[in-house]
């Protein structure tokens, strides 16, 4: 069941991905982890910080329909899972401009040859799901990324911008119903 902890279970899941695509680059081996950028980041050893900037609702799964069951006699409808797209800036941070590049390189790389997450790339409560995660790089033009950079208070640096999508939050409530078992028509009856 997808709760409430679901972002976060994204979050660890990507960056564990990267941490362990970052590894062999580099003796230390590089980090990757998940950052607010309004704390300081270590350049030691070389780091790559996931910010998550913003969480939308998925319009293209916003109208599914509920399901339904009976259950000892009573008819249970759920509501389908809220669908999220999360938005994540990935920053390499390094002392000097060449590793970061080589960072955020990689970052590509890896994100664009395994644009899905699933499986035992899963953690938290998405771990033993069935749950797949897309992964896309995500077009904002520079004046939008500099906003990103000015809201926390931090001068522009390099970075790439992705989108994850569908991550689906399970609805907690069921309505509860007795099915219709008859029903009467009456006809001619002036309303």
């Amino acid at each position: 069941m997808a709760n409430s902890d679901v972002i976060a279970a994204v979050s660890e899941s990507l960056e564990a991905r990267l941490a362990a695509a970052l590894s062999p680059l580099a003796q230390p081996a590089p980090t990757a982890q998940l950052h607010d950028l309004v704390t300081p980041v270590t350049n030691d050893p070389p780091t790559v910080t996931l910010f998550l900037y913003e969480i939308l609702e998925d319009a293209s799964v916003r109208n599914r329909a509920s399901t339904s069951r009976v259950v000892n006699g009573q008819l249970r409808s759920l509501k389908q899972p809220l669908g999220l797209c999360l938005h994540y800036m990935v920053t390499a941070w390094a002392g000097d401009r060449r590793t970061e590049q080589r960072l955020l390189g990689r970052v590509l790389q890896v994100l664009y040859d395994d644009a899905v997450l699933d499986g035992l790339a899963l953690l938290g409560v998405l771990a033993g799901t069935p749950a797949k995660l897309q992964l896309s790089l995500a077009q904002i033009d520079l004046e939008n990324r500099a906003r990103i950079w000015a809201a926390i208070g931090q001068t522009y640096r390099l970075s790439v911008n992705y989108e994850v999508r569908v991550v689906n939050v399970d609805a907690e409530t069921e309505a509860t119903a007795t099915p219709v078992r008859e029903r009467h028509i009456v006809a001619g009856v002036p309303a």
